[in-house]
């Protein structure tokens, strides 16, 4: 489960705090096998900005769900910082993390062998899964928003990190064997030693799937935000893929946005907010209170807004516990997943709460 720590129309940063840890106790309940953060700033709708806080907490609510960063944002942090962090963790609640790392704020490198792209013909992977058109985030980046959240979470002339260097520094002071150029050591206290699942989470082909892979560590493929390259980052990964200490073979995870409810009908009405919720963050407004079926209806769509949305709406799983496990074993398929992470939005808790319970049944009778 993948929890951005949602604040609904009406409701607080408190109230939706206090709804993810009764979720994580739950998820721990049905059998989930992981509950991961997102780590957002800046957005009025969503209160998951420290996933090594919202962990803590977590942790301390919880017995024996693994809980992990999907992803720590490495764009505005080091190495240093997010070994410290997770060392901590691990020291109070040992061998329960995953440290996911994101890449986030620097310039993506292109492969040196890029893989072949996938088949897809007339927007679909072979097997019925739907692979949509390419979101081009240019006006996005480019946007006021973004550049205040860039200005305020980087220190002044400070330069973008390079990830795979981050990477490669994140594992070393792990396994304390940090070295730097002049020879000096780096012992990480607490940090060293830490009994943490690495994770890269990732959207394409390109840097994190490489480095992923070359480094023989666990990748986590982004198809609820960018299903457009779930298939390309899923081979690029497996191309590159070397064997490590800890893992003989390649080992990914798929994520996707799932609503469920008893029947249809009912699930997409409990979805009916999330396209406005995908404008204002592709508008580059932030991340909205997520809407009631009601404000969200209210909203008069423009061609271009629904242009804007249409490869998110496209590709959420929405109905029935059937038909949404029916979607997920195909998506699982498509990419070869060894897992999926599924993520929910709905304004009611309740019903949150709900989808998460009628999946977790479907999918334990399969």
């Amino acid at each position: 489960m993948l929890d951005l720590v949602p604040i609904s129309s009406g409701s607080s940063a408190a109230e939706a705090l206090n709804n993810s840890i009764e979720l994580a106790r739950q998820a721990e309940r049905l059998g989930y096998t992981r509950y991961w953060f997102a780590e957002h700033h800046l957005n009025p709708g969503v209160a998951g900005t420290s996933p090594a806080v919202l962990l803590a907490l977590t942790a301390a609510e919880t017995s024996t769900i693994r809980l992990g960063s999907g992803a720590l944002q490495m764009g505005h942090r080091t190495a240093l910082s997010a070994v410290e962090e997770f060392g901590l963790l691990d020291t109070r609640y040992p061998g329960r993390f995953d440290l996911g790392l994101g890449h986030s704020g620097g310039k993506p490198t292109v492969p040196n062998s890029p893989s072949p792209a996938p088949a897809v013909v007339d927007g679909h992977a072979p097997n019925g899964l739907r692979i949509p058109a390419r979101f081009n985030p240019a006006a996005l980046l480019k946007s006021p928003r973004i550049a205040l959240q860039k200005a305020l979470l980087t220190l002044p002339e400070s330069q973008p990190p390079n990830y795979t260097e981050q990477v490669g520094d994140v594992l070393a002071l792990i396994a304390d064997t940090y070295r730097a150029a002049n020879g000096e050591q780096a012992h990480v206290v607490p940090g060293a030693g830490a009994d943490l699942e690495i994770w890269i989470l990732g959207s394409s082909g390109g840097e994190s799937a490489t480095v992923a892979g070359k480094n023989g560590l666990r990748f986590a493929a982004n198809y609820h935000v960018a299903p457009a390259g779930v298939l390309e980052a899923a081979d690029g990964y497996r191309a590159a893929f070397a064997p490590s200490a800890g893992l003989a073979r390649p080992y990914l995870s798929v994520s996707a946005d799932v609503v469920v409810a008893d029947d249809e009908a009912t699930a997409r009405e409990l979805a009916t907010g999330y396209g406005l919720w995908v404008r204002s963050i592709r508008t580059a407004e932030g991340a909205i209170a997520f809407p009631t079926p009601a404000q969200a209806r209210a909203h008069r769509w423009t061609a271009a807004d629904r242009e804007l949305v249409s490869d998110r709406i496209e590709t959420q799983f929405v109905g029935s516990p059937s038909q949404v496990a029916d979607g997920l074993e195909r998506l699982r398929d498509a990419t070869e997943a060894d897992e999926l992470i599924i993520t929910t939005i709905t304004h009611d808790h309740r019903d949150r709460l709900r989808s998460y319970q009628l999946l977790a049944e479907e999918w334990a009778r399969r």
